[in-house]
């Protein structure tokens, strides 16, 4: 009775093992997904891996110098600060400015666009710039340790540009990002994805973004670098709730077609709504990419009422056809038989060996009282003897008098 305890126990036990493992299994492509960070003080290491330094905006690192002192604030200007004022150095602009390095170096930063004071002709004409080598740990020299930050060496290589070695206890790195790989409404655009991470807005069921309910398909448009492409897998999707939207993929992006810049691939997303909700439904789109995090966005629909199928409107059509060349091709053999039956067992010829003539000829002699019924052929020919070759006896004609004359259509006595 104890051992039966036991195995029953370990029983219970397994299956909870093996439902944790699938729920994980599940949730794997959807674990990891790559967003856009919410600042542009960002950057990709050599190995694309994401390093996101918003914490860091605006830190000042201060160098004391022999004329001046020199102040870097973080993703944001380099100064130079004396007693004749704050001279500048040049302001952080975009992300395009926040680069890998070499060597020790791990990441650079460019600063441009500071003052023009005798450096109207500087370097690509944008006045006094600044470059900030960033070091992840301390500097090579021993200066300032502790793992704060700070500027290890300021060297000036003219009047109108700066060097500046910046050591920094460095950001956990982040997933790796697929960059140049781009998702949108048109082949030319990315609204969902940008350079492998999905922009603001499509990361999270979001209501403002939410598709109608008469809008039955989406098509969606994906590029990358074509020496990559080939990385590229099959998009998956998960609907949530499971029951209630049908959603099915096509398209040369279903078929897991590489996508470059010069071809895009498109994902063709038909949606159909099969039972109403007062939420919209959220669609998980995950397409996997060898060797990188996969790229992620979400799309929600609303459902107002319920769609029907696509073709349902057109299928009675399609029934009502067929069944009309049906009967069509049957009266055609019908009639065809029925003259033929007529004219080689009836005897019956002309109009006569037409099926259905004889009650066409009531029906007509019914509706006109007699008058304008239909004669047959041997009738006709009988009337026609009968009024070419017999005439009528002298003494059946009105007699006229000797003295009645006629004029045109008067008589007179």
């Amino acid at each position: 009775m104890h051992s039966g305890r036991v195995s029953l126990s370990v029983n219970f036990f397994d299956c909870f093992v093996i439902a944790l493992v699938v729920a994980i299994l599940f949730q794997v492509p959807w674990a990891d997904s790559v967003v856009v960070p919410s600042s542009n003080c960002y950057t990709f290491d050599n190995s694309s891996y994401l390093f996101d330094f918003t914490s860091w905006i605006g830190h000042p690192f201060e160098y004391d110098g022999k004329d001046s002192d020199m102040v870097v604030r973080f993703c944001r200007d380099v100064e130079s600060r004396s007693q004749t004022g704050y001279v500048d150095f040049g302001r952080f602009d975009t992300s395009s400015y926040f680069m890998a390095g070499s060597g020790h170096v791990s990441f650079v930063q460019g600063f441009y666009n500071g003052d023009l004071m005798n450096c109207e002709e500087s370097f690509d004409k944008k006045g006094r710039t600044a470059q900030v080598d960033i070091i992840c740990g301390n500097c090579l020299n021993g200066r300032c340790k502790g793992g704060l930050g700070c500027v290890c060496n300021v060297t000036y290589d003219s009047t109108c540009r700066v060097h500046v070695e910046l050591a920094i206890p460095c950001e956990k790195r982040g997933p790796r990002v697929f960059e140049g790989f781009t998702v949108g409404f048109h082949p030319r655009s990315w609204e969902l994805v940008y350079n492998g991470m999905t922009q603001l807005g499509f990361e999270k069921p979001n209501s403002e973004f939410s598709f109608g309910t008469e809008q039955t398909h989406v098509s969606l448009y994906m590029t990358s670098i074509s020496a990559v492409s080939s990385l590229v897998g099959k998009p998956v999707i998960k609907v949530s709730p499971n029951e209630g939207l049908q959603v099915e993929l096509s398209g040369s992006g279903a078929n897991g077609s590489p996508p470059t810049t010069l071809s895009p691939t498109i994902l063709i997303m038909d949606w159909r709504c099969e039972k109403a909700s007062a939420t919209p439904y959220q669609v998980d789109i995950s397409i996997p990419v060898e060797g990188y995090e996969p790229v992620e966005f979400t799309l929600t629909k609303m459902c107002e009422h319920r769609q029907n199928r696509r073709g349902d409107a057109t299928r009675g059509w399609a029934t009502f056809g067929v069944l009309s060349c049906v009967f069509i091709v049957m009266s055609t053999l019908l009639c065809c038989g029925g003259f033929i039956y007529k004219t080689r067992v009836e005897h019956q010829h002309g109009l006569d060996a037409l099926p259905g003539m004889t009650i066409l000829s009531a029906c007509l002699e019914t509706v006109s009282g007699g008058s304008g019924s239909y004669s047959r052929a041997g009738d006709l020919n009988n009337s026609f003897n009968q009024a070419s070759w017999e005439r009528q006896p002298v003494s059946a004609q009105g007699k006229q008098k000797p003295s009645e004359r006629r004029y045109g259509t008067l008589a007179s006595a």
